[in-house]
C-alpha cells in the first residue's frame, strides 16, 4: 500500500511557480483599516492561529509539532483545554478557544484523524492529504465569526493541501452585498515549505475564481460581460484571447449554437483561448466547454424553484478560464487551445421549437426534441469548428448536460466519460492527488443507436427512452473524429453544493469542481516521465 501511496505524491516539482507575475497573496489579503471609533484611535491588528491534533490508538489527542510549540507558550493550558472537552477530535471537526495567550484572539484546534492515513484504494482517495484540507477548513470556519485580520496556519503535514482547504473554505461571494465580510489573510506558521503553501493558495485561487464567475447572477454575467472578464483574467497572463461576434458566428455557419441563441435578446459570443507552452507546429489539446449564462430551459420551461441555480450553467467555461490562468502561471509546457461558446438560452417568440430540425456544422441535421437540451448543441458545432481548425490531438469537454448524474453518485465525483483509456487513467490519479473524485460512466454504442434511430432526421437531441446522461454523450460523440477525447458532465458537482459532503466548499454556492483536478491532469499529461512508480 505504501508503493501505491508514493505514486499519487503531490507533484510539481519541475515546475517554477511565478509569484511575481500573478501576486496572489495580495488577492487573499483585505485591504486594512485599523482606525475605529471617533477618537482617533487604532483597533490592533487581530490574528488567530490553526494547530493540528492527531489521534491517538487509545482515542487520547496527539499535538502536532507545531501545537506542541504553542502548548509550551501557553503552560499546558492549550492540551488541557482539549482533553477537558471531552471530545475525541476525528478528521475535519474543529474546536474553538480564546484568549489563551496575548498574541492571538482565537485558537483553533483541528482534527487531523491517525497519524499513518495514507491512499485508500477503495475510496479512490487519498486520506492523508484529504484529512489536511477538510481540517484547515473546518479550523477556518470556526474562526470566520471571530472578526480576524490575519490567520496562521501550520503546514498539517501537507502544507499545499492545508493551503488548499483554508482558501477554498474562506471564499464568499459577496460581490453584491454593501457592507461586506472581513476576509482575513492566510498565511503559513512554523513549517519551511513556503512554495507548496503558496502554490496551495493560487490553485485554490484559481477555483475560487470559477466559483464566482459561475456564481454571478444572469443578469450581471452575460456573455459579453463574461468575455470581458476572461480577457481580464487571462490576457495579463500571455494567454491570447479572441472574442467573436454574432457576425463571425454566422460566417462559419454555426446553426445549432446560433439556434440556441436567437431566444435571448443577449448577442452570442465565441471565445477562443490560446496559450502556447510548446513549439507552434506541436498539436495542441482542446478544451471546449459549454457556456450558458443562464439557462431558463426555453420553451421546455425549467420549474422556478430550481431556475435561480441554472445561472450557473456556464460552470464548464468557468473552468476553462480558471485552469488556463493556472497553466501560464505553472509554466506547464503543452500548447492549449480552449473554446468557449457563450449565450442564453431563453423563452420568446424567436426560440427554438420542441420538433425544429437545424443543420450542425458536419452537416448532420438535428431535431430539437427538448429545448432545454441546448448544451449539447453549442459543444456540437464547437467540436467540428475546433477539429477543422487547429487539428487537436486531444480533446476535453466540460458541461452541465444532465442532472441525472446527481442522482447516480449525488456530489460526490464529477461523471467522466472517455473513449482514452490513458486518460481515463490519468484523470483518475489526478483526482485522487486533489482529493476531488471522478467516477466513470460508459458511452456505449448501445445509446448512440437511440439517437440515430429515426427516418426523418440524422441525430435527435433528446433520443429514445430514459433521459441520462450517457444519452447526451452519446449526441457529442456524433460530432467527434477520431481523437482521445473526454467529456466531463459536471451538473452534480460543479453547480450549486446543496449539502455539506464537503466541508471546505460553502453550502448553497457555487463549487468550481474540478478545477484543481483539470490542472492536475495536465501537468501530468506534460510530464509523462514522472508516470512511473517511485519504488
Amino acid at each position: 500500500m505504501n508503493n501505491v501511496f508514493r505514486l499519487f505524491k503531490s507533484p510539481f516539482q519541475t515546475f517554477k511557480f511565478n509569484v511575481q507575475l500573478w501576486k496572489y497573496k495580495n488577492r487573499l489579503k483585505i485591504v486594512r483599516n485599523f482606525c475605529s471609533g471617533g477618537d482617533g484611535g487604532c483597533e490592533p491588528e487581530r490574528k488567530g492561529i490553526i494547530l493540528g491534533v492527531y489521534e491517538g490508538d487509545n482515542g487520547e489527542p496527539i499535538l502536532s509539532s507545531a501545537a506542541k510549540k504553542y502548548n509550551d507558550c501557553t503552560d499546558g493550558k492549550f492540551f488541557e483545554l482539549i482533553k477537558s472537552s471531552g471530545t475525541t477530535l476525528k478528521v475535519g471537526e474543529a474546536l474553538l478557544f480564546t484568549n489563551l495567550d496575548t498574541e492571538f484572539c482565537a485558537v483553533a484546534a483541528v482534527g487531523l484523524g491517525h497519524p499513518n492515513l495514507c491512499y485508500n484504494e477503495l475510496e479512490c482517495i487519498d486520506e492523508g492529504t484529504e484529512a489536511s484540507r477538510r481540517a484547515a477548513g473546518a479550523g477556518i470556519q470556526r474562526l470566520k465569526m471571530s472578526r480576524l485580520h490575519r490567520v496562521l496556519i501550520e503546514g498539517l503535514g501537507h502544507p499545499e493541501q492545508a493551503a488548499e482547504g483554508a482558501a477554498l473554505a474562506l471564499w464568499r461571494y459577496q460581490d453584491n452585498k454593501l457592507h461586506k465580510s472581513m476576509i482575513p489573510s492566510i498565511e503559513l506558521h512554523d513549517d519551511p515549505d513556503t512554495e507548496s503553501f503558496q502554490r496551495g493558495l493560487f490553485k485554490a485561487e484559481c477555483q475560487n475564481l470559477a466559483r464566482r464567475l459561475s456564481d454571478t447572477p444572469g443578469n450581471q454575467m452575460t456573455p459579453l460581460h463574461f468575455a470581458q472578464e476572461t480577457v481580464n483574467e487571462l490576457c495579463p497572463c500571455g494567454i491570447k484571447v479572441e472574442v467573436h461576434d454574432k457576425d463571425w458566428i454566422e460566417s462559419k455557419k454555426m446553426n445549432a449554437f446560433l439556434t440556441v441563441a436567437r431566444g435571448s435578446c443577449e448577442p452570442p459570443i465565441f471565445l477562443e483561448l490560446h496559450y502556447c507552452g510548446e513549439p507552434a507546429d506541436v498539436k495542441p489539446i482542446m478544451l471546449a466547454a459549454k457556456g450558458i449564462t443562464f439557462d431558463s430551459g426555453g420553451l421546455s420551461l425549467k420549474r422556478t424553484r430550481i431556475m435561480s441555480d441554472n445561472r450557473g450553467d456556464m460552470a464548464g467555461a468557468a473552468i476553462i478560464v480558471a485552469v488556463m490562468k493556472a497553466v501560464a502561471a505553472l509554466s506547464i509546457p503543452l500548447n492549449i487551445t480552449g473554446l468557449i461558446p457563450l449565450c442564453e438560452n431563453m423563452p420568446s417568440g424567436m426560440a427554438m421549437k420542441p420538433g425544429d430540425v437545424v443543420c450542425g456544422l458536419n452537416g448532420k441535421t438535428i431535431m430539437i426534441e427538448d429545448a432545454d437540451h441546448e448544451g449539447r448543441m453549442l459543444l456540437a458545432d464547437t467540436f467540428v469548428y475546433g477539429q477543422g481548425t487547429f487539428k487537436p490531438r486531444m480533446v476535453i469537454d466540460f458541461a452541465t448536460l444532465m442532472p441525472g448524474t446527481e442522482g447516480a453518485i449525488g456530489s460526490s465525483a464529477s461523471s467522466v466519460f472517455t473513449n482514452s483509456e490513458n486518460l481515463w487513467a490519468q484523470v483518475r490519479k489526478a483526482s485522487v492527488i486533489t482529493g476531488d473524485r471522478v467516477w466513470r460512466f460508459p458511452i456505449w454504442e448501445y445509446f448512440g443507436k437511440k439517437l440515430r434511430k429515426f427516418p426523418s432526421h440524422d441525430v435527435d437531441n433528446r433520443g429514445e427512452g430514459a433521459v441520462n446522461a450517457c444519452n447526451a454523450t452519446a449526441f457529442l460523440r456524433e460530432f467527434l473524429q477520431c481523437v482521445d477525447w473526454m467529456h466531463v458532465d459536471i451538473t452534480n458537482s460543479g453547480m450549486v453544493m446543496k449539502n455539506k459532503n464537503i466541508s471546505y466548499l460553502t453550502k448553497r454556492r457555487m463549487t468550481g469542481r474540478p478545477t484543481r483536478t483539470i490542472i492536475q491532469l495536465l501537468y501530468q499529461l506534460a510530464n509523462p516521465s514522472e508516470q512511473k512508480p517511485k519504488c
